[in-house]
């Protein structure tokens, strides 16, 4: 029996949940629902049944390592771990998915998954995924729709065509996001599911429809696992070829245009989590329809979701609101304009600040970083260092450090020197020493760090080693 490969597609930024998804930490990489990221419930979706393999997981560089670590929390193994260079969107990742596992198995079933849907009934998923590995054997590319139960213009539908099989329908049509009114008319009319970017066929017919309607995709994204190569637990994908390759969605470059696609229809309590109205779509309410987690005291408040983290929020006489509040920014906006946050998100890009990008808090292999004050001409700012983690050894040219340890203990390579530095100890770095922080004991090292100088970039960070492979990247700490 072929086996069903899981393939978590994991290079989205998910800006309309800005502010808690930012490009350097996105939403499928934060928890909504659970204790667990929505790129975890993906994986434990799928842990369990026979026939299943290990996830094959596509991302872009920057957030390899905290992918593998949230793997790691799950004790799970993958596949593969593939890093695209740049961004090709699913067409290219799908082609990739198809040369790595059609390789191992010709016959092996991809599943494409996004990293960042979520789903209520899990088991009916599975139960879905086993019925249409059936179909995917006999050469169909399956697509899973989703019971259209309201009206929506933010997903493409579906058309139901003949029965194929047992609980699936030869695709009729593919229809892009409707207007309401149009919407309407597919709900009045039944037969139309909403298209949920789910997708399953064998990698050898895939690679077969790829050849026929989008043959340069394919071989751009062939080309570029042909000249991959290992680095630490990652496949690098060849950058040239890459690079070279058109950007398109699977969907059109494939599923509408091939004539071997079904479609199932589901009701499992499926979303996209595409905006924070859709978190108030399914987030529990109190009895005047809000939705909050955190510190808050709501009076006469309704019709509101309301994300605290940490500070008290506190509403009076408001009603369909969003507020969402992640320390270092908040966010407030009407609920039926939740789908603009991206423009908001493009506006600060362009204004050249930060907050699109990153968190106060910065994960890093090591552990994470957190901005805690910033001024003329210095920062202070908090590290915590993993047990037996280490950062780069490196220098600066345009800033010193000085490092308290608040808690654990740090070795400390500074020049020629060694040394640990213990709690309530400290020790200066000055400019231009090449110096590396570690920390060799049990429990995470938490430092303070108060940096000086005429330039806190952190571009100014020059690297001489570094156990997670960093020394040709953009520098981070």
């Amino acid at each position: 029996m072929s086996s069903i490969y899981p393939v978590v597609l994991s290079g989205g930024t998910g800006s309309r949940l800005w502010p808690v998804s930012r490009s350097q930490m996105p939403k499928q990489l934060m928890p909504f629902f659970s204790e667990h990221s929505l790129l975890q419930e993906t994986v434990l979706r799928l842990a369990g049944p026979d026939g299943i393999a290990p996830p094959l997981v596509i991302s872009n560089s920057d957030h390899r390592f905290m992918i593998a670590a949230q793997l790691h929390e799950l004790g799970v193994e993958t596949t593969a771990h593939v890093l695209e260079p740049v961004g090709r969107n699913t067409a290219a990742a799908a082609a990739v998915a198809a040369k790595i596992v059609g390789d191992l198995n010709p016959e092996g079933i991809l599943l494409l998954l996004p990293a960042d849907h979520h789903i209520t009934d899990e088991e009916g998923f599975r139960t879905a995924v086993l019925a249409g590995a059936e179909l995917a054997r006999a050469g169909h590319i399956v697509t899973f729709g989703i019971t259209a139960k309201s009206p929506e213009t933010g997903y493409g539908y579906i058309k139901r065509g003949e029965a194929v099989g047992d609980g699936a329908f030869a695709v009729a049509q593919f229809c892009e996001k409707p207007d309401i009114e149009r919407a309407k008319a597919f709900l009045a009319e039944g037969g139309y599911d909403w298209n949920s970017g789910i997708f399953m066929c064998r990698a050898d017919v895939l690679i077969e429809e790829m050849q026929t309607h989008c043959p340069e995709i394919l071989a751009k994204s062939t080309a570029a696992v042909t000249g991959s190569y290992q680095d630490l637990d990652f496949l690098r994908l060849d950058q040239p070829a890459f690079q070279a390759c058109p950007s398109e969605p699977i969907d059109t470059a494939v599923i509408e245009r091939t004539t071997k696609a079904v479609v199932m229809p589901l009701d499992i309590g499926w979303s996209d989590v595409g905006s924070w109205s859709a978190l108030w779509d399914l987030g529990d309410k109190d009895k005047s329809g809000n939705v909050i987690s955190g510190d808050v005291v709501a009076v006469d408040t309704e019709a509101t979701y309301i994300r605290g983290n940490g500070r008290l929020i506190a509403t009076l006489g408001v009603k369909d609101l969003v507020i969402v509040d992640t320390g270092d920014a908040v966010l407030i906006a009407d609920k039926g304009r939740v789908q603009d946050v991206r423009d908001l998100v493009a506006k600060l890009k362009n204004l050249g600040r930060t907050e699109h990008e990153i968190h106060a808090r910065v994960h890093r292999p090591w552990g994470f970083y957190q901005s805690i004050e910033t001024g003329d001409r210095y920062q202070v700012k908090h590290l915590m260092v993993k047990p037996g983690a280490s950062l780069s050894l490196q220098m600066h040219h345009h800033r010193a450090e000085h490092w308290v340890v608040v808690r654990g203990t740090a070795r400390v390579i500074l020049g020629n020197k060694e040394m640990l530095v213990s709690e309530n100890e400290s020790i200066y770095i000055p400019i231009g020493t090449a110096h590396r922080l570690e920390n060799p004991g049990k429990v995470p090292l938490s430092i303070i760090e108060v940096q000086s100088g005429c330039y806190l970039g952190e571009d100014d960070i020059v690297r001489f080693d570094d156990r997670y492979g960093r020394i040709e990247e953009k520098p981070q700490s």
